[in-house]
């Protein structure tokens, strides 16, 4: 007999509709991964899985129609929930509006404390819909600290109310950013405070809240999964995620195969595909052109396209860069971000007006160049937990330099690629060395060239370990836990 899984899926962007990071193309690529499965993988299952983001002020959804409306109860008043809905690709999309959503004006503000009501309201909102429009869910997927509330809301109400079991799974993005303190909000819509044993100062944060309460905890690589079980990278949760180490599952994320494909890209001059790399040669020459470079094949022509942010290493790169006292290469940094940074990109311009081209801007079509048309691409990142941009840059011929962490670690090797250990200028300066000593020599570039655009990074493999853990988490029994709600 069949079965379907019903996934409610909750994120705080997804592209079409608003994106602002890299969380936008996974929100939007996932889901509809999962759907579109073969039924070679599913077998006898059928997968039913629904977005949910929040209706921000700059969201773009056409068809949009009303669904219904709620409300929740918030002190002794009532908040009113609006909910719109639009169809992606097959897929259904729940937009949920309210004051606390609409009184903000962006996605993300710079302080999180300045978040911390429109998510806490948008989760609990999100995990009450399923409910409004009679839809019995099986599991609900939650992403990063802005939806993690949905998934402890989801077990206390469980507790609370005897409900029916509903599995959780939060995907972890970056560790670091755990939300503020929302007691005094849990306290005001009625959500209990549990007994747990997280660290004190994290007993009530939405992230950890969420890390204490789902059911699986899927970083997103495997090698970002082992990093934050140690100190350096767990930001004072790798004690609590090593107890929990059994419910982690690393899994990597992917891109979009069909949409950067460098043989029918419109954005580049010139389409290349394994079997035609010598075709690749014209877009270095066209993107050397655009940003003013001397056009010459046999210089190396290395690039960024970042954040500009202390994470990213943009700061280790510059040290990197400016070590080199004769420049023998060419150097294009893309990106916006931390002015100090973006200052010191300009300097190291300024220095070297002849062999770099700084771009603090968002340009879409000239990152797809730089992919397209550069040497070597720059990835010096403290901690990276996957990265798309290594294998986009892979995708495209563009050999990756990477510091060995998280998900940079778990795609390139040193048959695609070079890696460094230490997020240090030297170490960054040494592999760097390395590779430029190896870009004359055509014929060992070309093999890594070659094998980076052999690599099958498509969602399809990450959205079958994502059906496999569905299946799991909705098949698993537990004994009934004690309810650790404080009276």
């Amino acid at each position: 007999m069949a079965e379907t899984i019903n996934v409610l899926f909750l994120a705080a962007e997804a592209d079409p509709f608003i994106k602002v990071g890299g969380l936008g193309d996974v929100s939007s690529a996932l889901p509809r991964a999962i759907r579109a499965l073969p039924i070679e993988i599913t077998g006898d299952t059928r997968l039913d899985i629904r977005l949910v983001l929040p209706m921000h002020s700059a969201v773009r959804a056409d068809p949009l129609r009303p669904l219904t409306v709620f409300s929740l109860k918030r002190g002794e008043s009532e908040v009113q929930v609006e909910v719109f809905e639009s169809v992606f690709e097959g897929m259904p999309v729940y937009f949920i509006s309210g004051d606390p959503i609409r009184s903000s004006g962006s996605v993300y503000s710079l302080k999180a404390e300045l978040d911390a009501e429109k998510y806490v309201f948008f989760s609990l909102a999100a995990m009450e819909l399923p409910r409004q429009i009679n839809w019995d869910v099986d599991v609900i997927h939650a992403n990063d600290w802005h939806t993690a509330l949905a998934v402890y809301a989801n077990l206390t109400k469980r507790w609370e109310e005897g409900a029916r079991r509903v599995a959780s799974m939060l995907t972890l993005h970056n560790l670091p950013f755990m939300g503020p303190d929302i007691s005094e909000l849990l306290k005001s819509y009625g959500v209990p405070l549990a007994q747990t044993d997280l660290p004190e100062w994290a007993r009530v944060m939405p992230l950890p809240l969420g890390l204490w309460a789902a059911d699986a905890i899927t970083p997103v690589s495997p090698g970002y999964g082992e990093e934050v079980l140690g100190p350096e990278f767990g930001c004072g949760l790798n004690e609590f995620l090593s107890q929990r180490r059994t419910s982690l599952h690393g899994i990597l994320n992917g891109i979009d195969m069909a949409s950067y494909n460098p043989i029918d890209d419109d954005a580049i001059d010139t389409p290349f595909s394994l079997l035609t790399l010598e075709d690749r040669a014209p877009n270095k020459a066209v993107l050397q052109t655009r940003l003013g470079l001397p056009v010459d094949p046999n210089v190396p022509l290395l690039a960024m396209v970042t954040r500009m942010d202390v994470q990213k290493g943009v700061d280790i790169a510059i040290k990197a860069l400016q070590s080199f006292k004769n420049m023998t290469f060419q150097v294009v940094i893309l990106g916006t971000g931390d002015p100090v940074l973006e200052q010191a990109a300009r300097e190291l311009q300024a220095a070297h007006p002849e062999n770099i081209r700084i771009e603090t801007r968002f340009d879409a079509q000239l990152a797809r160049q730089i992919y397209a048309g550069s040497d070597l691409f720059l990835m010096p990142s403290r901690y990276e937990p996957c990265g798309l941009s290594q294998m986009i840059a892979m995708r495209y011929g563009c050999v990756p330099l990477v510091r060995a962490t998280g998900g940079l670690r778990d795609t390139v090797t040193p048959e695609s690629g070079f890696l460094f250990q230490k997020a240090n200028p030297l170490a960054m300066a040494n592999a760097l060395r390395k590779a430029l000593h190896l870009f004359p020599d055509r014929k060992a570039w070309s093999k890594l060239q070659l094998a980076g655009m052999s690599k099958d990074f498509s969602w399809v493999n990450s959205a079958r370990q994502y059906f496999d853990l569905y299946q799991a988490l909705v098949l698993e029994t537990k004994p009934t836990s004690p309810n650790p709600i404080r009276s």
